[in-house]
């Protein structure tokens, strides 16, 4: 959380339809945003991201809590418009494509040093090892990796607790390693 002491502030300005703080709430927010839905497989990440940022001007005024709350409550804007372009997804055909390299793909893109890892691990490898996952357990090494929110903030947009969010990642980073060790 980049905005610390001057959150406060930078949401009263937002509030007040002043351009500077929505581009600090932009730019603290935006790349992690992008990042989890790209990692998620979103088809279209920046666009869902817009929808997202959208979402959020149409309801800062009922917004109440810290910064903390702040950013869990835009993740949580972002997971549900992900779910309905899902949703609506289903409704219309899709062309044949793997869901694992649209996850790996968002995971090099928003990642820093865990990037560059991943860039040197066997693409086939880490496909097979993202595809070994729950939907549930991507979605929790998405959001704490990517989009770093802490347990109580993923378990907040997941809507589990944060003891299920624990248990979930423990058990993604222990088949990742199982599967990528090959054992």
């Amino acid at each position: 959380m980049t905005l610390g002491d001057a959150f406060a502030a930078v949401l009263a300005a937002a509030r007040a339809g002043e351009e500077w703080a929505w581009a600090e709430i932009y730019r603290d927010l935006a790349g992690p945003v992008t990042g989890y839905l790209a990692s998620r497989g979103a088809g279209e990440p920046e666009d869902l991201a817009s929808e997202t940022f959208l979402q959020v001007a149409r309801g800062l005024g009922s917004f109440e809590g810290d910064e903390g709350d702040f950013r869990s409550w835009v993740f949580v804007i972002a997971h549900r418009r992900m779910q309905d372009a899902r949703r609506a997804a289903k409704r219309r055909p899709q062309p044949a494509g793997g869901e694992a390299d649209e996850v790996l793909a968002g995971l090099r893109s928003s990642l820093d040093v865990e990037g560059e890892v991943l860039g040197g691990v066997a693409d086939e490898r880490l496909l097979t090892a993202l595809d070994g996952l729950s939907d549930l357990q991507r979605d929790v090494l998405a959001l704490r990796v990517v989009g770093d929110l802490s347990v109580a903030d993923t378990a907040a947009v997941l809507g589990k607790t944060p003891g299920a969010v624990k248990v979930l990642q423990h058990r993604a980073l222990r088949a990742l390693k199982e599967i990528l060790d090959g054992t």
